[in-house]
């Protein structure tokens, strides 16, 4: 398919991370398409981990599961004409909810291509769109990319992008200077969205103290949720000296992309911010569980990962308990060695306590 196409819609609605490792997609569509508009439907409490991204010219959000009907028919009617108004010749969809077949087949466009998703074999839904891509490829990035497949791009971007202003940078060196980060620091992010992907909290605390011990300062992050600070609190309690933890739940996305940038190292689970330091080229050391630790892998070649299923056998996925923490098996030891091939003794700092 051999056409030049100056408006297009992505359309993508799941989590942070997810959304950050669509921007492969988007920028294969400007790589390809340079005077095309790009804009992006996603959930409204997403858009911030896209919002400085340059290849989007507009981010249009949809309301979540968590809001009334009421208000969700009255977002889904006014995107709608928003959508409509927009004249769109190219949609490019890369959500299973069943509504996108009804918006899609609603906003005019010449070319409408999908995944065609195993759960959405209906009818309905393959005649919502002009060209279904069977989605393919080992990492989640490649398959993101594969839906691309009928408009014979012959030229990818598999980079990931995590954008961030200058300003943002200038934010977070500010605190981190007033908060006495003088030298190379470590970026920790010990929570996820669900108990399944977490680790334990003393093993968090045993890493942090073998890092500053080696003269690394370590700053954690965390989302703004009560849980979430409770598990950054608890883990600085039991350290022998207590890290940054004053920047947690306290970032924007693009300020916590430029925190994560400026890093000597990222350490975390399977999350967002694991994949926003893939994105900015910070090496990392990741901890997988119960998920597909092939599929949803930083996007990066400066990794150290450990799965629990190198451990002991994992169940899986229809039998997943997700009240339990599968990474309990992985031992800290492992991870501060990881740590301690990574990065050098930091010398200069350890010099700067005395």
């Amino acid at each position: 398919m051999k056409k030049q196409f100056k408006k297009i819609l992505v359309i993508k609605m799941r989590f942070h991370g997810d959304m950050l490792l669509t921007t492969p997609v988007i920028s294969t569509l400007k790589q390809n398409y340079p005077d095309a508009e790009i804009d992006v439907l996603l959930y409204q409490d997403t858009i911030p981990i896209l919002s400085e991204n340059r290849e989007i010219h507009a981010l249009y959000g949809m309301k979540g599961k968590k809001t009334n009907w009421l208000s969700k028919a009255c977002n889904f009617l006014s995107l709608l004409r928003k959508l409509r108004r927009n004249k769109y010749d190219l949609i490019v969809n890369l959500a299973d909810q069943w509504m996108v077949s009804v918006l899609v087949r609603a906003i005019p466009a010449p070319v409408k291509i999908s995944h065609d998703f195993a759960h959405r074999d209906s009818k309905f839904w393959r005649n919502s769109f002009t060209h279904l891509v069977v989605p393919h490829g080992e990492h989640v990035v490649l398959n993101n990319l594969s839906v691309l497949e009928p408009l014979e791009i012959t030229q990818s971007k598999t980079h990931l992008t995590m954008s961030y202003s200058e300003q943002d940078w200038k934010n977070i060196d500010q605190r981190l200077l007033d908060l006495g980060v003088h030298s190379s620091y470590v970026v920790i992010q010990p929570t996820a969205r669900q108990i399944f992907k977490c680790w334990d909290d003393e093993k968090f605390s045993e890493v942090i103290d073998a890092l500053q011990a080696r003269g690394y300062q370590v700053v954690l992050t965390s989302g703004p949720a009560k849980e979430d600070i409770d598990c950054i609190e608890n883990i600085a309690s039991h350290c022998q000296s207590k890290p940054i933890i004053e920047l947690a739940g306290k970032t924007t996305f693009p300020e916590l992309g430029a925190l994560i940038a400026h890093a000597a190292l990222f350490i975390g689970v399977d999350s967002a911010p694991m994949h926003i330091a893939a994105a900015v080229n910070t090496p990392i050391v990741c901890l997988f569980g119960a998920t597909n630790n092939v599929f949803w892998r930083p996007w990066s070649d400066n990794v150290v990962q450990f799965w629990a299923g190198d451990y002991e056998p994992m169940p899986p996925r229809e039998q997943l308990d997700r009240n339990k923490k599968y990474l309990s098996i992985i031992p800290a030891s492992d991870v501060i060695k990881a740590t301690e091939d990574m990065l050098p003794m930091n010398i200069r700092s350890m010099m700067a306590r005395f």
